[in-house]
C-alpha cells in the first residue's frame, strides 16, 4: 500500500426497510475518512430521500447521486432538490447526472428518450443558473425560460459540483467542457489511462485545466473476505455485464463495441435470445474480469493504486460482508 490517502467512494443501497444499516454504515464511512457516499436511483426508491438522511447524520463525507436522470425531473426541480440538500449538508453534495437508458425513461417514466445530449447540457447549464439565485432567461433546444423566478433555497456551495455519467465520445467531450466530474463505466482496466488522457485533452481544448474534471473509476474493487464467495460474486458481476450489454439499450451495447468487445456482446445477444440470461452470463464470465477487481484486501489495494496511476481520482469500492464494523475496518485499510 502507498502512504498517500486514497479517495474512496462507496454505494449505499437506500431502502427504508433497512434504514438502520444504511445510516450506521454512513456514520462509519464518515468517521474513517471515506470521500464520497453515492446513492443509486433507477426505478426503485428515489435518491433524494436517502441523500437527505445522509446529509443529516454525517459531517464530512460528500454525498452524491449515482445517478439521477435528466428526463423525469425538470432542471428547476433538480436545482431545487440538490440545492436544498446542499444547504442541509453544509456544502457536501455532488450532483450526479446522466441520461439513463430508453428502458427506464420510456417504460417507467413514460417520457420519450429523445436528444439525450441536449437534455444533459441544458440540465447542467440551468442547474447552475438556478443555483446562482439570480434572474435569468434561457433559450435552449428543449427548454425555454423567460425571466426566471428566483429560487428560495440557499445552497452552501457557491456553484454546484456536477458529475456526469457519459459513454459516447460526443457526450464525454461535453463532460470535459462543462462538468466537474466524469463517471465512466464499462471501460476495461487496460484502457482506463487512454480514456482519462483523452478526457483531459478535451478539457484543455475547451480552455480548461487538464485537471478540471474529477474522474471516478469506471470499474470497482470488491473485497471478498470469504474465498468461497468468489465464484458467486464473479458470476453476479458477469450477469450484470450481460444485462447492460444486451438488455439496457443500444448505448451500452455500442459502448462495449467501442471498447473492443463487439464479437463478445454479439455472442451474448444471440445466447440471451436462445438460452436466456444464464447462457449470456456464461459468455460474460470469460471477459468480465477485464472490467473490475474482485479479491482480497491486498489485491484490491494494488488495483486501486494501479487505477490512480492511470489517472483515476475517486475509487469505487465495495466489501462483501453483512457486518457493519467489518465493512468499515476493511475500508479504513484501503483509505490509508
Amino acid at each position: 500500500m502507498t502512504s498517500a490517502k486514497r479517495r474512496i467512494s462507496v454505494n449505499l443501497a437506500w431502502n427504508p426497510d433497512f434504514v438502520d444499516t444504511f445510516l450506521a454504515r454512513a456514520r462509519l464511512a464518515d468517521e474513517i475518512g471515506v470521500d464520497t457516499i453515492a446513492v443509486l436511483e433507477g426505478y426503485g426508491h428515489d435518491a433524494f430521500t436517502g441523500m437527505a438522511l445522509l446529509a443529516h447524520v454525517t459531517s464530512n463525507v460528500r454525498i452524491a447521486s449515482s445517478i439521477v436522470n435528466v428526463f423525469s425531473r425538470t432542471p428547476a426541480t433538480l436545482a431545487q432538490s440538490f440545492g436544498t440538500l446542499d444547504q442541509l449538508s453544509g456544502g457536501r453534495i455532488v450532483v450526479g447526472l446522466g441520461a439513463s437508458a430508453p428502458g427506464a425513461i420510456e417504460r417507467f417514466h413514460g417520457v420519450k428518450f429523445e436528444r439525450p445530449f441536449a437534455r444533459i447540457r441544458e440540465a447542467v447549464e440551468l442547474i447552475r443558473l438556478y443555483w446562482s439565485r439570480e434572474r435569468f432567461s434561457y433559450d435552449g433546444p428543449t427548454i425555454h425560460v423567460e425571466r426566471s423566478l428566483i429560487s428560495g433555497m440557499i445552497p452552501a456551495q457557491p456553484t454546484p459540483q456536477i458529475h456526469l455519467a457519459t459513454l459516447h465520445p460526443t457526450s464525454v467531450r461535453m463532460t470535459a467542457e462543462l462538468a466537474d466530474g466524469w463517471m465512466p463505466t464499462w471501460i476495461p482496466n487496460k484502457r482506463v489511462a487512454e480514456s482519462v488522457t483523452q478526457l483531459r485533452q478535451w478539457s484543455v481544448d475547451a480552455g480548461r485545466s487538464p485537471e478540471a474534471v474529477e474522474v471516478r473509476s469506471p470499474g470497482s474493487a470488491t473485497v471478498i473476505l470469504d474465498p468461497t464467495r468468489q465464484d458467486a460474486i464473479d458470476r453476479g458481476f458477469a450477469q450484470g455485464l450481460a444485462f447492460f450489454a444486451v438488455r439496457n439499450g443500444p448505448g451500452y451495447f455500442h459502448q462495449f463495441e467501442r471498447q473492443g468487445f463487439a464479437d463478445e456482446v454479439a455472442a451474448m445477444r444471440d445466447a440471451w435470445q436462445s438460452g436466456g440470461v444464464g447462457a449470456a452470463t456464461e459468455i460474460a464470465m470469460e471477459f468480465a474480469p477485464k472490467f473490475s477487481q474482485r479479491g482480497s484486501v491486498e489485491e484490491s489495494a494494488t488495483y486501486l493504486d494501479e487505477q490512480s496511476a492511470n489517472g483515476v481520482d475517486l475509487h469505487q469500492v465495495s466489501v462483501d460482508t453483512d457486518d457493519d464494523q467489518q465493512w468499515a475496518d476493511v475500508l479504513s485499510q484501503l483509505v490509508k
